[in-house]
């Protein structure tokens, strides 16, 4: 589950849990966005320690980490063949 997702389920609970006042018959729809609620602080949590590791940081994090007048890294994928 990534961040986005545990912000929607921790919307979606915090709806059902405080904003819905309707009943409905068989089911607790408290119960409901307390259980979203839940469910979606501990994607948020998850998601948030495990960020770096997922790759989370992208581009900046990838970086030649050189000097600025350093020739680019060798790209075997993207270099002109050998003559």
């Amino acid at each position: 589950m990534g961040v986005a997702l545990s912000l929607i389920f921790i919307a979606a609970g915090a709806i059902l849990a405080w904003a819905v006042t309707a009943e409905a018959e068989g089911i607790d729809l408290q119960i409901v966005g307390l259980i979203l609620l839940v469910v979606g602080l501990v994607g948020l949590v998850t998601s948030l320690l495990f960020w770096s590791s997922w790759g989370g940081a992208g581009p900046w994090r990838r970086g030649g980490g050189g000097p600025p007048d350093a020739p680019p890294p060798f790209d075997p994928y993207n270099s002109p063949p050998p003559r």
